[in-house]
């Protein structure tokens, strides 16, 4: 919950708390307690009741709508149906995806002066000329 706050943030906010609630600030962490604990049970009754009127077993994080239409509306079926337009262009992407991300590392560890502890030769170096880069293939191409 305060993944994103530092210790100091955190003392602050403490502080704060005390400089505003003082002596009361027990009472308003102990109804602050109270509340979540209703809620908590307001939701278990909740799902408890659903289930009951629904037949079926449900839990809290089955209450979102995505979740509870494709547990308890849609069949493997209707679901498989809905999925199969998508696969394929699911499938083209991933791979392209695929693609591009080891054409990167292939760039980066040719780049990579730190891991073989020297520079490439360059024509400016009186070395060898560094190879010329391999055509680009374009989205026409391979369409």
């Amino acid at each position: 919950m305060f993944d994103n706050l530092n210790w100091w943030e955190i003392g602050a906010l403490l502080l704060l708390a005390l400089l505003i609630f003082g002596d009361r600030l027990p009472v308003v962490i102990n109804d602050g307690l109270r509340m979540v604990r209703n809620l908590r049970k307001m939701a278990s009754s909740a799902t408890t009741d659903l289930s009951r009127e629904l037949g079926t077993d449900i839990q809290l994080e089955d209450l979102h709508p995505k979740a509870f239409i494709r547990k308890h509306l849609l069949t493997e079926e209707d679901e498989a149906a809905i999925r199969k337009p998508l696969q394929g262009v699911y499938d083209n992407l991933r791979s392209d995806v695929t693609g591009v991300h080891n054409e990167l590392k292939d760039v980066a560890s040719a780049a990579d002066l730190r891991g073989n502890g020297h520079r490439p030769a360059t024509a400016t170096d009186g070395g060898a000329p560094a190879p010329a880069p391999a055509p680009r293939v374009s989205y026409d191409d391979a369409t």
